[in-house]
This record gives structure tokens, C-alpha cells and sequence, in this order.
């Protein structure tokens, strides 16, 4: 008779192949349907199996934590960010944590450099014009954007994606400019051509284009607060592909409405899918359902990377992809 299989829930529906394959590795509990588990039962699934494959639509924090038992013993989450996850309350109680680094970085880099297109060159407005039938045909003053070559870009955070961003950038004429909480290595910041600053305010004064590619934590939260949206240029647009709440989007809302800064776009928000009502109301911003990770390719890489963390774990060796409290 073969080893006990581990117990295995994952609360979302996966890509088809990413199942198949956990359900043959493992004793697997799909989550019903593509809605997110009620707190309820997630507290109950976390007593009831060894590893939980949880998505960024789960909040798991200390209270939760406090009901799971003493049988889960990991969580493999379902993406790279883990702000969902009160990892240090995880490790306390013996739960490791695994996340999927890496494997978005080349998706996310597309989807910014997407958002700032489609910003600059209004491409949702026009798309709304000729749905509705009401495009009379070219003017040489209608629809008028403006050109990305020779604008400076503003990164925050110049991590995997942010570096990715920056190549895009380059590739596109952009001039790149980066905060970041350590400075690059200068050969690095050779290669991609990038201006450091170690203010942000100075850097956020004069862009063209602020990107935002750092992670959610206590320090980034309000990182993009009121005083710091207000050193914008008027003409400046903001694209967001990170995490909602590095911005303020209340104050960043009652900018845009009031013309003192040019656009945004943005693929997350503050408070998940409560997507403020004052912004979809706004031409000059585009707002995407958080698609920066929404490729085939990405999600069934993601899966692969559980896949493995969850096997590692099984057989008694260091996940590759841990995550520790620090690392938040």
C-alpha cells in the first residue's frame, strides 16, 4: 500500500492542466466554482487539510489562523504577492508559507507598458467612439494624445518587474527613472539606462509618466499619499499594475477630477474590486479588472510553482520558494 496522500485545498478553480496534475499528486478538494470561499469555510477547509492553496482573494489573517488547527502545516499560495497572509501568525503556529516569485514579471512589464499607451494615446476613448457609432471620421484635432519617446518615467520599486518595465520603457525611447529602497548595482543601472533618485519627492516632481511596481507593505502603504500626488505635473499620468494600496486613490480621484493630473491607469485598487465609483466616471483614466498576471502562459507557470513547493514539502526538503517574515 502506497504513502498517505497529502490533503490538498485550493479555493479558487485553477487552469485545467494546473488541476489535473494536483489531483494526481495529491488528495485535492477544488474550490466549487471561480467565487471566493466564504471566511467560514475557508476556516473549515484549513482544519480539515494539510496544505492550502489559497489566492490573493483570501484574506488569512491572525483570527483565521487561530481556527485552522494543528493539521495544516503549509500555504502554498496562488501568486507572488503574500499581503493576504499574516505570515509571521503562520509561522508561529508551525504553517509554512510558499508564493510564486517570478514567473509574472514578463506578463505584469507588458500590462504597464499597455496602460501607459493607452493613457497618453487615449486608445479607450476611441474604442468608446467607434462602439457607440459616432465617430464622423478623421479631424487633425481630434483624439490627440501625445507620444511616450523622450517622456521620463518614474518606477517605484525596481524589482524583477520594475527592471522589466524599465527595458520596455527604454525599447519605447522613454527615459527611466527609478527610486527604489536599495540603489542598483551600477552595472545593472548601466544596462537599463536608469537615473536613481534617492528622493522620491524630487523623482515624483518631475516625470512624466510615475509607474508603480513596488510591493504592499506598512512602509508603501499611502506611499503615493496627498502631498505626494500633488508634486506631480498636471500633465503626468500615473499607471498602477503593483498593489491598490500604494496610493491613495481617494485623493489620487479627487485629483484627476479636478485636472491636476493629466490620467491614470490603474489595474489595482485600494480595496479590491470596491473600485471607487468617481473613478469610472472619468475619460481620462483606464481601469482594468486586475489583469497584469491574466495570461495562459503565467497562470499555468504559477500552478507549476505550487505544484513543485507543495511536492518539496512532501518530501521533507526546503521549499523553494518560502516565504518568511522578513520578506513582507
Amino acid at each position: 500500500m502506497g504513502a498517505k496522500k497529502l490533503s490538498v485545498v485550493a479555493t479558487r478553480r485553477l487552469p485545467e492542466v494546473v488541476e489535473t496534475r494536483m489531483s494526481e499528486l495529491f488528495d485535492v478538494t477544488l474550490g466549487p466554482d471561480d467565487g471566493p470561499m466564504s471566511r467560514e469555510a475557508l476556516a473549515a477547509a484549513m482544519r480539515n487539510c494539510d496544505v492550502l492553496v489559497p489566492c490573493l482573494s483570501d484574506h488569512i489573517d491572525g483570527a483565521l489562523l487561530a481556527q485552522a488547527g494543528d493539521r495544516l502545516k503549509l500555504i502554498a499560495n496562488y501568486g507572488a504577492g503574500v499581503d493576504h497572509i499574516d505570515v509571521a501568525t503562520a509561522r508561529q503556529r508551525g504553517i509554512l508559507v510558499s508564493n510564486t516569485p517570478g514567473v509574472l514579471t514578463d506578463d505584469t512589464a507588458d500590462m504597464t507598458l499597455a496602460l501607459i499607451l493607452a493613457v497618453t494615446r487615449r486608445i479607450p476613448e476611441g474604442l468608446a467612439l467607434m462602439q457607440a457609432g459616432t465617430w464622423k471620421g478623421w479631424s487633425p484635432t481630434a483624439m490627440m494624445g501625445g507620444r511616450i519617446s523622450g517622456r521620463r518615467l518614474g518606477i517605484l520599486g525596481m524589482g524583477r518587474i520594475g527592471q522589466a518595465v524599465a527595458r520596455r520603457a527604454a525599447a519605447f525611447g522613454m527615459q527611466v527613472h527609478y527610486h527604489n529602497r536599495h540603489r542598483l548595482r551600477p552595472e545593472t543601472e548601466a544596462e537599463l539606462e536608469a537615473t536613481y533618485w534617492e528622493s522620491l519627492d524630487q523623482m515624483v516632481s518631475r516625470v512624466d509618466v510615475m509607474s508603480i511596481n513596488c510591493p504592499h507593505t506598512p512602509s508603501t502603504f499611502h506611499l503615493m499619499n496627498a502631498r505626494r500626488l500633488k508634486l506631480m505635473k498636471p500633465t503626468a499620468v500615473i499607471v498602477n499594475t503593483s498593489r491598490g494600496e500604494v496610493i491613495d486613490e481617494n485623493a489620487l480621484t479627487r485629483m484627476l477630477r479636478a485636472g491636476e493630473i493629466a490620467g491614470a491607469g490603474l489595474d489595482v485598487f485600494e480595496h479590491g474590486a470596491e473600485v471607487n465609483p468617481r473613478l469610472r466616471e472619468l475619460p481620462n483614466v483606464v481601469l482594468l479588472p486586475h489583469m497584469g498576471s491574466a495570461t495562459v502562459e503565467g497562470r499555468i507557470e504559477m500552478g507549476e510553482k505550487v505544484l513543485i513547493n507543495i511536492k518539496t514539502f512532501d518530501d521533507g526538503h526546503r521549499l523553494p520558494d518560502l516565504v518568511i517574515p522578513s520578506m513582507q
